[in-house]
């Protein structure tokens, strides 16, 4: 394995989170209802196909998009809808599907994929359901078919807290990996970007045809956007394209199979749970019973669709993975009231980036949490906090600002076009003002696509 490059950085923060998933697969897991759930692919505005009542079958489309109808969005499971559910102004939030007991899916003819052109290996791609997978910067989007992207990256090291060990669940999967690489350097003019652990590649030490490229430091060392910045700068009119592992991996099984593979490989942590684990099941399972395989012990408990800086809180009766989430975080909520809960020696299990706190000053190596915000939203004022844990080549806070006012010039000018909102999840944590600082990126990104697209 020839390194091209060692990406390193000190600017971020390690938060050490009681709960980390053992590398234990469980047994596969299978559940009664699925979803997908239009509001994971940012910037979709979905067009039903199927109606409620109406079969399917594994890999046949449920929905496209309007802004561009050869994006397609297929079933993980045959079966039938069961609810579209609808929210204010009739938005599509939930297409939910019934399992059936056969196994009936959509097959394609892949067996000569490699003497495909690039236009013919784009359309089945589309026609299959797997382009969904690929997401462009800027803005965090689902690739545009139409474009040739600069790079495409796969970043294999998660630094976020319990964050997943792709080399752990790709470790069984490394053929399948393989061919998904090479079906993504037919996209390409370049070989892909493969971001490794420094410390630990693994497996993927043994992947051919990519350009390997180290990462090492705290979170957010892991994220792509780190990444695109230092090997692959985005200049006006670029486009990169970015994938999920285990993505690669269920592109490389369709090609090797023929039928759209739904495999999702799930971190179930968090310092609710005793002995948590990862666990084998399909896209856009139910939660349920995936956490009724779980010993919980808090009473009450927050459900995270992801890592406990971006993920969302989700129902714990009713939830549905997100489509491109291999993270569950559980913990217990924080409605109990700490008077002077602001001083930093008060608990010493409060994880704090504060150099004054005990936690710091005694290294304890995992941390019980909550839910507690200790404390509300305050004025945003200049402190350096957001810059110490933000190691991308940009000024968080003024961009943040730029955003709030919908300052396009200045937006585009401080480098809107390099980040997306999980970048900003450290920050959100770190902030003292406690602003939201992802859900302002987020609508930022909105405004620049309607306005400048």
């Amino acid at each position: 394995m020839r390194i091209i490059k060692k990406i390193q950085t000190r600017r971020g923060a390690e938060l050490n989170i009681k709960g980390k998933a053992e590398k234990v697969l469980s047994r596969t897991l299978s559940t009664d209802t699925f979803a997908l759930k239009p509001d994971d692919f940012f910037g979709t505005i979905p067009k039903l196909i199927k109606k409620e009542g109406e079969a399917v079958q594994a890999g046949e489309p449920i929905f496209f998009s309007k802004k561009n109808p050869r994006i397609k969005f297929v079933s993980p499971v045959s079966g039938m809808i069961q609810t579209v559910q609808r929210g204010a102004r009739r938005k599509i939030e939930k297409i939910i599907i019934a399992k059936s007991s056969a196994e009936d899916s959509v097959s394609y003819q892949v067996k000569s994929w490699q003497e495909m052109n690039r236009e013919a290996l784009k359309e089945l791609l589309l026609e299959s359901g797997n382009w969904p997978f690929i997401q462009q910067r800027p803005y965090g989007i689902i690739a545009n078919p139409e474009d040739t992207p600069k790079a495409i990256f796969v970043s294999t090291h998660k630094t976020c807290p319990l964050g997943v060990d792709f080399e752990f669940i790709t470790s069984k999967n490394v053929a399948e990996f393989q061919e998904g690489i090479k079906v993504l350097n037919k996209l390409v003019d370049q070989n892909v970007f493969l971001g490794v652990d420094e410390d630990h590649p693994g497996v993927f030490e043994q992947i051919e045809e990519v350009q390997h490229y180290s990462v090492a430091g705290p979170h957010p060392a892991g994220n792509v956007s780190l990444h695109i910045q230092e090997l692959a700068p985005l200049n006006m009119g670029d486009r990169v394209w970015t994938l999920n592992p285990e993505d690669v991996t269920n592109i490389g099984r369709f090609f090797q199979t023929g039928k759209f593979s739904p495999q999702r490989t799930v971190a179930v942590t968090g310092n609710s749970l005793n002995n948590p684990k990862y666990v084998v099941t399909t896209l856009g399972c139910e939660l349920k019973p995936i956490l009724d395989e779980f010993e919980i012990r808090y009473p009450q408990n927050r459900v995270i669709n992801g890592d406990v800086l971006t993920g969302s809180t989700t129902s714990s009766e009713n939830g549905h993975l997100g489509f491109f989430n291999n993270q569950i975080t559980v913990i217990p909520e924080g409605n109990d009231y700490r008077m002077f809960g602001w001083l930093p020696f008060i608990d010493n299990n409060i994880l704090s980036l504060s150099n004054t706190s005990f936690s710091r000053l005694f290294k304890k190596k995992d941390f019980e949490v909550d839910t507690n915000l200790n404390g509300e939203e305050r004025a945003l004022v200049v402190t350096g906090e957001m810059e110490k844990v933000f190691p991308l080549n940009i000024y968080p806070m003024q961009l943040i600002k730029a955003c709030m006012v919908e300052d396009i010039e200045k937006m585009e000018a401080l480098g809107i076009y390099e980040v997306v909102p999980e970048d900003f999840g450290l920050i959100d944590y770190a902030n003292t003002s406690k602003i939201e600082a992802q859900e302002i990126i987020r609508q930022g990104i909105e405004l620049m696509i309607n306005e400048v697209g």
